[in-house]
Formats: C-alpha cells, structure tokens, sequence
C-alpha cells in the first residue's frame, strides 16, 4: 500500500474517532439534561423521589402544600405529520368521591403515549360549556361528576396547552403540552432534541393549584 493512500486511511480513521467522541459527548450531555429536567422544581417539594425512565426523562413523586403529586416528562416523536412535542403529566392520586373515570382529550390524534383514553368504553357528548375541540370518554355514563363544575375548572386553563383532563375515584390528572420540536431544525435535520431547560417553577404551580381546586369541589359537591 503505497504511502499517501496510508496516510489517508489514518486520517479518515483520525475523523471518524473524532466524531465519535464528539457525538459520545452530546449523548452524555443530552442524558443530563434530560434527567435534570425537574431540578428547578424540586426544592418546592418535601419528600422528594426521582427516578428516571427509558426516555431519559424523570418522574418524580412528592408533597406540595400538603398534597402528594407525581410528575411525569413524556416526550412524543412518533406521531405522523406532527411536530414532536414533550408532555407533562401532572397527577394528585387522591381518593375522589366519583363513581367511574372521565376523561376529556383535546384534539385526539389517536397515538398519544401518555392516555388510556380509548380504552374507556363509552364515548359521551360533549356539553356545550367544554371545549368544543374536547372528546369525553368515561366507564360509566351514570356517574359523570357535573359538566358545569368541570368546565369551571377547565376554562381557566389555556386551552392551546391543555391536553387530557382525568376523573376518577383514584385522582385526578392533567396532561400539558410543555414543548414541541424546532420546527426548522426537525424538518431538515430530523432533530427532535427537546427538554433542554428545565421547567419552570412559575408554569408548574398553575397546574398543581387547578388540580387542588378541583379536588376540593369534587369532595365539596360530594
């Protein structure tokens, strides 16, 4: 092999290490921040449990004024002729005098990762005082909490962002769209990079507060 083919095999294989390293190096990264996404937020909770999913995104459980949440990131790649978007899912697991689950889903796609939507056998009309763009499925038509004191609920929420409201005798949960993908950069480069800043405080609070009130007039009404 003469010389300068050589000396081109070594620096490709020069390049190719290079690379390498370098998208090593942004992996590494990407997995912090992701895993970091919640750390603005932790020092409002006591009790504070953290792990991390296959996503590379948190979930963490802990008491917020007197209330236990859980809070999960779920990003979404997958979905045909949409942007990528990251979920945030806020749950108060709490018993709730309710009989069976509502759940009202705004633009249902069909191939949202976070909802148990269809598995829900009934779907209902929705009231006039909901989000006409919300689609209301429940397990029992006889024991839907009141339309009206949900939609009291619902309309102090920003609708671009809400995404799933749940019901049940369980608790109750919130699914808010917090970020979607460059569009310029997924539509050419294909990167779906989202999470980079960690939430913050001022747009989790609002969600924690809505899904307080909420209990509080369920158990009221009830």
């Amino acid at each position: 092999m003469q010389l300068p083919t050589i000396l081109v095999l070594i620096g490709l294989a020069g390049l190719f290490a290079a690379i390498t390293w370098h998208l090593r190096g942004r992996a590494q990264t990407r997995a912090a921040v992701r895993a970091g996404y919640f750390h603005a937020v932790a020092p409002e909770f006591s009790k504070l449990r953290q792990v991390v999913a296959d996503t590379g995104f948190p979930r963490v459980s802990g008491m917020w004024q007197g209330d236990t949440f859980d809070l999960q990131a779920v990003p979404d790649t997958l979905t045909f002729r949409k942007l990528p978007a990251l979920w945030l899912l806020v749950t108060l697991p709490a018993p709730l005098p309710v009989r069976g689950t509502l759940d009202m889903l705004l633009r249902p796609m069909g191939t949202e990762p976070f909802t148990h939507f269809m598995q829900l056998p009934t779907q209902i009309a929705t009231p006039a005082s909901l989000p006409p763009e919300a689609v209301l499925r429940c397990d029992d038509p006889t024991a839907l909490p009141d339309a009206d004191l949900v939609a009291r609920h619902v309309a102090g929420l920003d609708k671009t962002r809400l995404k799933e409201l749940v019901i049940s005798p369980k608790g109750l949960r919130i699914v808010w769209l917090m970020e979607e993908a460059d569009r310029t950069r997924y539509l050419i480069f294909r990167d779906a990079e989202m999470g980079a800043t960690a939430l913050p405080p001022a747009q989790l609070r609002p969600l924690l507060t809505a899904l307080q009130a909420l209990r509080d007039d369920l158990l009221e009404t009830a």
